[in-house]
């Protein structure tokens, strides 16, 4: 018998298989959309332009230019844009960079989102957005941000370079943990997020040695999708406080910093959730959590020290104390060795 407990179910249509992105434009008329606002990374800009044409005359405006932590310059003439084409709704092709971009958008007009991933983010199944303004990152939760519908094709992930690929995984992996210690975690959060740890390794160690298989492409994408289904209902914790500090602060890779510090977080507060450590552990094939994360990232060549990504040590002290009076963890020992890369 469960303890008692209460989930908080967030509702998004998901569609995934190879070829999907063809849908693009009946999903589009789905929600009555009629004029589109398309957002693309630059990596993304051949999908972007054959969805344009599927959109015909829905299609109203198209952003090309994105940046990871959403510089609020950024998101500011984003708005301007939407307004400008007098957008209704937004389809946002790429990572969590040009998804960002388009949860900026969507607090101040409400305008429906439908989100294409092509990276292992999970942001697309969240109501989290985050905008950096003069080094400082600030992030909320507001259900208009959701995307209403998500497209993943897994085509369109194919051909993503393994060290993008592995450090992307690592960022999604990142959500199936915390989503198991933060105040809000509850049995239906962790079942996901334990069954999307299981998918990402399968479909991490599968894609290391076939790239462009489509079945192991499919499984990361089903994994990331149901990590970013838990957070999105377990809320975020310590681990995304360090890490959107990190980020927005010092203008870190999003995803690799998640790898550096993950195992040291989890070193520290897996041992609180006994189960949930239990059951990631066997997920993961592994005897400790906080080891098999670090062998993990280790072996599909992700850097696991913030050193390796351009921190110092002296910065890495200095967000430690940022963070210090907010938290009885002992967050110095995390980014020291977060810093160092050291084994959990």
């Amino acid at each position: 018998m469960p303890e008692p407990f209460t989930h908080v179910g967030l509702a998004s249509r998901v569609v995934l298989g190879a070829g999907s992105l063809d849908e693009v434009a009946a999903e589009v008329d789905l929600l009555g959309v009629d004029r589109v606002l398309l957002i693309a990374t630059r990596s993304a800009r051949d999908w972007a332009d054959l969805v344009q044409r599927s959109l015909g005359d829905r299609f109203a405006g198209r952003i090309d230019e994105v940046r990871q932590h959403v510089p609020k310059e950024k998101a500011d003439a984003a708005r301007a844009k939407a307004a400008e084409v007098g957008a209704t709704g937004i389809v946002a092709i790429g990572g969590g960079s040009a998804i960002g971009l388009a949860k900026a958008i969507a607090p101040t007009t409400g305008l429906p989102i439908i989100a294409v991933p092509t990276t292992y983010s999970g942001s697309e199944m969240t109501p989290v957005w985050g905008q950096t303004d003069d080094g400082e990152k600030t992030t909320g939760t507001d259900l208009k941000v959701l995307p209403r519908t998500v497209i993943y094709d897994p085509i369109l992930t194919r051909d993503l370079p393994l060290k993008i690929t592995a450090a992307s995984v690592a960022n999604a992996l990142a959500h199936c943990v915390e989503a198991t210690w933060t105040d809000k975690a509850d049995p239906i959060t962790e079942v996901t997020a334990v069954e999307a740890a299981r998918a990402l390794r399968e479909g991490l160690l599968q894609t290391l040695q076939s790239p462009t298989d489509l079945e192991a492409r499919s499984n990361l994408l089903y994994g990331a999708s149901l990590a970013g289904s838990a957070l999105a209902s377990a809320g975020t914790g310590i681990h995304h406080k360090l890490c959107h500090l990190l980020g927005g602060t010092y203008n870190l890779p999003h995803a690799e910093t998640h790898a550096a510090v993950l195992p040291q977080v989890t070193r520290v507060k897996a041992p609180e959730v006994t189960r949930a450590k239990a059951r990631l552990e066997a997920a993961l094939e592994t005897d400790d959590l906080a080891t098999g994360l670090f062998e993990l990232f280790t072996q599909a060549e992700v850097p696991t020290s913030l050193r390796e990504l351009g921190l110092t040590e002296q910065q890495a002290a200095e967000a430690a104390q940022r963070v210090h009076a907010k938290t009885t963890i002992d967050v110095s020992e995390i980014l020291h060795r977060a810093w160092e890369g050291t084994a959990p």
